[in-house]
Order: structure tokens, then C-alpha cells, then sequence
């Protein structure tokens, strides 16, 4: 077996794909689930990086919850860009996304007032940075926004904490103090510019003693599988 497929099978039947990487289909969410079925029925996140992604995502999910969605678990990721409203908005907009969503992933560094995420309770998963951002990297910086949403779960980037220490060892510390909230994980290889490609088999190798520790949570591809 592959490190990659050594890797993935840590965690069989709990691996599954973002939309966000499915670039030439964005906002056609009904042929981004179809691209997310023939990879994986296991796990999927629904994502809306961009802010005027986000109602035609919200249109999409109401449609959803009545007609429902093949995936063992489902979560989305919210807008970290072009949000042009206030935080109390956005709040209010994820709130309104049916239960049958798990999980709502933000980059905790742009929320600005964080007080009217606290309404999203547990569904609200923090993830870590990378390091071009100048917040929410480390464990102090994400301490400060978990202190402040106590409800809130960890989504963990491996490949962020690499861009951010190469050693891995950032990772383990993450690990070490947010382990108990952790209920997504997002795998890829990452470029020096921050851009997510598919796993290499040196990183599949190099996060093995990482990503053991997150078994049992829903993993998330931000890149295609490797052909």
C-alpha cells in the first residue's frame, strides 16, 4: 500500500472531500455533491470560502434537508472572504443552516466580534491557521478565541501547522491542547504560497505519527486524491 493509502486507511470510512477544491464547478452546488459522491459517501464538506457563495449554499441546504443527502457526515465551510455585512449577520445566516450539518468550519482570525458566533454552540469548529495569516497559528493565538467561544469545536489543518513549523511539532502542541474539542481534520500537501495539492507521499509519511492521534473524527481532503 501507498503511504498516501496507509495514511487514509487510519481512518477509513471517515475521509471524504471539500467542495472548495472543485474549482470549475463553484456555486453549481448540485454538481459539486455529484462530484462529492463519486469520491467518497463517507464524509463531505460544503464550502463557501467566498461570501457570495454562501446564500446560493444556503438555498441549497433548505432544498436538502427535505430531500436529503447520501453522506455519513456533512459539514460546510463559512465565508473567510468578501463578508461585507456585520459579524451578528454571518451569525445569524450559519445559525440558520438546517441540523442535519454537523459542523460550521470558520477561520476563527476573521470574525472580528466573536460574541454572536457563541450561538452556533458546538456546531462551530475553530480551525487553525497558516502562516500567512497573522492570527489563530498557534496555541496561544487560538486559545484566546476558544476562551472566548467555550462551546466551540477544533477543525485541525495539518498542512497549516506545517506551512507553520515544518518540524511538526506545532501540530502535536495543537494536538496536545485542543485534542478534546478536535471533530474535523483537513488533509493535503500545501505549497509555500498556502495553496492545498494533493498529498505527497513524503507528507503522507511525515503526518502518520500526527494524524494517528485524529482517528475517529471526520477527515477532510482539500486536494484531489493523488493519481
Amino acid at each position: 500500500m501507498s503511504a498516501v493509502g496507509e495514511l487514509l486507511e487510519l481512518n477509513a470510512g471517515l475521509v471524504g472531500p471539500s467542495t472548495g477544491y472543485m474549482v470549475g464547478a463553484r456555486g453549481d452546488w448540485p454538481r459539486l455533491v455529484a462530484a462529492a459522491e463519486s469520491c467518497s459517501l463517507d464524509v463531505v464538506e460544503l464550502s463557501a470560502l467566498s461570501a457570495e457563495e454562501l446564500p446560493g449554499l444556503l438555498r441549497f441546504l433548505d432544498e436538502a434537508e427535505l430531500a436529503g443527502l447520501p453522506f455519513g457526515h456533512v459539514s460546510v465551510h463559512g465565508p473567510s472572504k468578501g463578508w461585507d455585512g456585520t459579524p451578528a449577520a454571518l451569525a445569524a445566516a450559519l445559525r440558520a443552516i438546517p441540523a442535519f450539518v454537523e459542523g460550521i468550519v470558520l477561520h476563527p482570525e476573521t470574525l472580528d466580534d466573536l460574541s454572536p458566533f457563541a450561538g452556533l454552540g458546538a456546531r462551530l469548529r475553530l480551525e487553525n491557521m497558516d502562516a500567512r495569516k497573522h492570527d489563530a497559528r498557534t496555541v496561544a493565538e487560538l486559545a484566546g478565541f476558544f476562551d472566548a467561544l467555550p462551546d466551540a469545536r477544533f477543525c485541525f489543518d495539518v498542512a497549516h501547522a506545517q506551512l507553520n513549523d515544518p518540524s511538526l511539532a506545532l501540530a502535536h502542541e495543537l494536538l496536545d491542547a485542543f485534542g478534546e474539542r478536535l471533530a474535523e481534520v483537513h488533509v493535503s500537501s500545501i505549497e509555500s504560497d498556502g495553496d492545498h495539492v494533493p498529498l505527497r507521499a513524503a507528507d503522507a509519511e511525515a503526518f502518520l505519527p500526527v494524524l494517528e492521534r485524529c482517528a475517529g473524527v471526520p477527515w477532510v481532503l482539500e486536494a484531489p486524491a493523488a493519481s
